[in-house]
């Protein structure tokens, strides 16, 4: 059977399926939403939780007030929390370090491949800079010796001192560790790590909900015609076409 054939087969399939489909009416869907009952005590832990974990301290204490929903832990953590994340934010990531052992030392102490990052961001500091000395010996004293346990570590170490063999940073196939993205990738897992010392959750369920709300979308267009949302920062129904 030749290729067109196939391409004609294949796109009356799908043209029989659309005629298959049920259209669900605007009015018979908004009643089937309206239908569906969320407390609204749900819904501002869904808010409050949110604002805690992406560190809003000061919209979360607002939210609390305003709506006596309270948080699940204790909103002075965030500041430390965030202090935290933007020193690493800002290349100050010795700082950053000190910062997390004075708000629980476990934290570095259990997990290898924090610390290994954080220091790998140093070394990228220093390199930043044109400290090169420096960044040698930082690598061969701090570094490798954990590249020597861990062979992950040793390829992230070696990828980390290729920068210095190029002066054009812009020819380096590994020039994307400088940047502004690897500080934010190394801020984003210490921000994590901090969330699950403190047994709270280390992504927020706002954006899996809405995820999960374009996935549950699609797999009920394939067998139904209905109005769906499909700008989420208005959540406007749109019917289908």
């Amino acid at each position: 059977m030749s290729l067109f054939w196939v391409v004609v087969r294949q796109l009356a399939e799908i043209e029989a399926m659309a005629a298959s489909k049920k259209v669900i009416p605007r009015e018979e869907w908004e009643r089937k939403l309206n239908n569906v009952k969320i407390r609204k005590e749900d819904m501002n832990k869904l808010v409050m939780n949110f604002l805690v974990t992406e560190g809003f301290v000061e919209a979360a204490e607002k939210f609390r007030k305003e709506s006596g929903t309270e948080p699940d832990i204790d909103l002075a953590t965030i500041t430390d929390r965030m202090a935290v994340k933007k020193a690493v934010q800002s290349g100050n990531v010795e700082d950053a370090i000190e910062k997390v052992n004075d708000l629980n030392p476990e934290i570095l102490d259990t997990n290898p491949q924090l610390f290994f990052h954080l220091q790998q961001q140093r070394l990228i500091e220093l390199i930043r800079n044109g400290k090169v000395e420096e960044a040698l010996e930082f690598a061969q004293e701090e570094l490798a010796p954990r590249g020597e346990e861990n062979q992950g570590f040793l390829e992230e170490l070696e990828r980390t001192v290729a920068l210095l063999a190029f002066e054009d940073i812009s020819n380096c196939p590994v020039g994307e560790l400088l940047d502004i993205s690897q500080r934010l990738k190394t801020a984003s897992e210490v921000n994590a790590a901090i969330l699950t010392s403190q047994s709270h959750e280390k992504d927020p369920k706002l954006p899996s909900l809405l995820k999960m709300l374009i996935w549950a979308q699609n797999q009920l267009g394939e067998k139904a015609s209905y109005p769906r949302i499909n700008d989420i920062t208005t959540a406007a129904l749109e019917d289908s076409a």
